[in-house]
């Protein structure tokens, strides 16, 4: 057994400090309650109020004035950043910054962006890992009004270059390399005048002015080098030298003109299911949905947070995922809680590292970074280390398997398991640490204050509870729109036939809500499969998989079919060490504990008889089924994989 460190005690959410309602009221909002629904409709509670601040204001006014002097940022991996004429102050190598250090970086990479002639609604991109720079140009944007572009690390040169130019970017600030992808090079290589001219003004990137490159290089020598290779290009350290009394006077003038409902960020939607679309998010959106999701959490300064998802996703439906997260970011520094960056890109021995060095009391993640986990534990476990860890995980997005859940319980300590559901932002579902832990392990909890919800059949009826559809959100949570597509946007955000002025999000999600207003996610509605005109649910199926011992990883894709139509196809990881399991076995454990129709018709196993090794994913973890779908289709043409009822 490990050393697990004690479970800190979870404050309830109506002992939370800021919040001025009574202790009955906050207990009302967030507890389950006894109303039985009977239709798929219900509204969240209207209290606490909605903050009506910008970010930057509420930064000042209530962050900064009470939790100076507390920890708000280490950053394990960072060479340290120093201001002119301060001293390193930490022995380690490592950021570790108070919130008064971490705003002193912001107001000089704030002035550094307006000496650039970074205006309000200015894009400005950023292609890194997670590091201190991607914290502090999150909160410099804002606090002039620029639109922060966070773009996928994984996109090839091509993605790169469409999604800039998509957005009209003004500045990109990249790392030269993370993994494989070499940054500098992809970008001269696709645009030569990079390389030679003092001045960026080429037409493959029409709208881009600077380039800002952060040094994540192992050696000073090699970032000069890297540096050098565009000629315009600006070191991210001098980017924080930019100080004069005109550019503090101009970032002061604009940070007291912003409105709440100003657009702060261009949250790329992942693709899993088509082309990425640029989801707008403002000051209200962000704000609130942070300061909510932390309340849920019962998340206080005493905190600290082991941020595992890349930054530039949002953990898009928190479903285990809370999308890396801006939503995490806003969440936890709204609360002067501390985030730690345990690496660059996700290494479990590095978040092992740091959930025990750091003392960590959370961590987000997906399941995927937590079967990383598990499986580094082990390796510590076998080589005779004993440590303590976390007691809270968030997951943003999908539920947790059981099974899951139970061993990060027994071996990680991670016992307040929250997940919260959102669309590529804000987030509309939450459980808290006071749910029963089937509803947090099967559910994505209750809905949020102050945001509505219905589930409505394909002729936009509202269904009656327990029975599956379309789900629907709407209020303060919902997204400003697609940023210049208002034909897309028109697709998913519509007006309420009886209200006008009240826009849906449809959501695209297939959800059952139950008597007590608890959310299931079942499936994308794309990705239900119909076998015979049965409907079912891919998620349900992939919960059963992963509770077989032999079965570490599983997803389900609809598969063509002749005679039904559709049939289930699985795609499994076999756990190591297990004992191998055949497609039969995988087949007759689906039917025995479900409808058989659930039962897979064709089961490949990942990295066997030449199939993939891996499940296809993006950068926060999400398995990307239409790829599955196409991978499928080559199996099936081939003959691999067929498994007899």
């Amino acid at each position: 057994m490990p050393l697990l460190r004690p479970t800190l005690r979870r404050k309830d959410p109506f002992k939370v400090a800021h919040s001025a309602q009574p202790n009955w009221r906050i207990r009302k909002a967030i507890s389950t309650g006894k109303t039985r629904l009977h239709s798929s409709f219900i509204e969240g509670p209207t209290t606490p109020p909605l903050i009506q601040k910008t970010l930057p204001a509420y930064f000042a006014e209530d962050i900064l004035s009470k939790f100076a002097h507390r920890p708000a940022l280490i950053c394990r991996h960072d060479a340290v950043d120093r201001l002119p004429g301060q001293a390193q102050k930490h022995p380690s190598s490592a950021v570790h910054w108070t919130f008064a250090e971490f705003d002193e970086r912001i107001a000089a990479a704030a002035r550094g962006l307006i000496k650039l002639g970074v205006t309000k609604g200015d894009r400005v991109a950023v292609i890194m890992g997670n590091n201190s720079a991607y914290a502090v140009l999150q909160w410099a944007c804002a606090r002039i009004g620029a639109i922060l572009v966070t773009v996928n690390p994984a996109y090839r040169i091509n993605e790169i270059i469409r999604t800039l130019n998509a957005v009209q970017v003004k500045v990109l600030v990249v790392v030269p390399q993370i993994r494989t992808s070499k940054y500098i090079d992809l970008l001269v290589s696709s645009t030569p005048s990079l390389a030679s001219s003092s001045r960026i003004e080429d037409p493959v990137l029409p709208s881009l002015k600077h380039i800002i490159v952060t040094d994540n290089c192992a050696d000073v020598k090699d970032f000069q080098t890297e540096l050098g290779k565009v000629k315009a290009a600006i070191p991210f350290g001098d980017l924080l030298l930019f100080n004069d009394a005109g550019a503090g006077t101009a970032v002061d003038s604009i940070s007291s003109s912003l409105d709440q409902h100003d657009v702060i960020n261009l949250q790329f939607t992942s693709g899993t299911t088509g082309l990425p679309k640029a989801v707008s998010l403002t000051h209200h959106n962000l704000i609130n949905n942070g300061w909510l999701i932390g309340r849920c959490m019962y998340f206080t300064e005493e905190d600290k947070l082991c941020n595992v998802p890349p930054l530039f996703h949002c953990f898009d439906k928190c479903r285990l995922r809370l999308r890396g997260m801006r939503s995490a970011l806003y969440t936890y520094r709204l609360h002067g809680a501390c985030i730690v960056y345990p690496s660059e890109t996700y290494s479990p021995p590095a978040i092992l590292d740091a959930l025990h060095e750091e003392q960590c009391t959370a961590v987000h993640g997906v399941p995927t970074h937590f079967l990383g986990l598990l499986e580094a534990y082990e390796k510590d476990k076998a080589a005779g280390a004993l440590r303590s860890y976390a007691n809270t995980v968030s997951n943003p997005g999908s539920p947790v398997p059981i099974d899951l859940m139970r061993q990060l319980i027994e071996k990680l300590n991670l016992r307040d398991l929250t997940i919260a559901y959102g669309m590529s932002g804000p987030v509309s579902f939450q459980t808290t640490p006071a749910d029963p832990i089937k509803k947090r392990v099967e559910t994505v909890g209750k809905i949020q204050p102050h945001v509505k919800a219905k589930i409505i059949d394909e002729n936009g009826h509202i269904v009656l509870v327990g029975q599956p559809g379309e789900l629907c959100v709407s209020g303060y949570n919902v997204q400003k729109g697609y940023w210049e597509d208002p034909e897309q946007t028109a697709l998913v955000l519509r007006p309420d036939p009886a209200i006008p002025n009240l826009k849906w999000m449809h959501t695209g999600d297939s959800a059952i809500m139950d008597e007590e207003g608890y959310l299931k996610i079942v499936g994308r509605i794309k990705d239900i499969i119909i076998r015979g005109g049965e409907n079912l649910f891919p998620v349900q199926i992939e919960n059963v998989l992963t509770a077989h011992p032999a079965i570490n990883e599983a997803s389900v894709v609809s598969v063509p079919d002749s005679r039904y139509g559709e049939v289930v196809g699985a795609w499994i990881g076999r756990q190591t060490g297990a004992p191998p399991i055949t497609r039969e076995e995988v087949r007759s454990w689906v039917a025995e504990q479900m409808n058989p129709q659930n039962a897979p018709a064709w089961v490949w196993f990942l990295g066997e008889e030449g199939v993939e090794g891996e499940l296809p994913k993006t950068a926060s973890g999400k398995i990307q089924k239409n790829i599955l779908r196409d991978w499928s289709k080559t199996w099936v043409q081939k003959g691999i994989g067929g498994v007899r009822g």
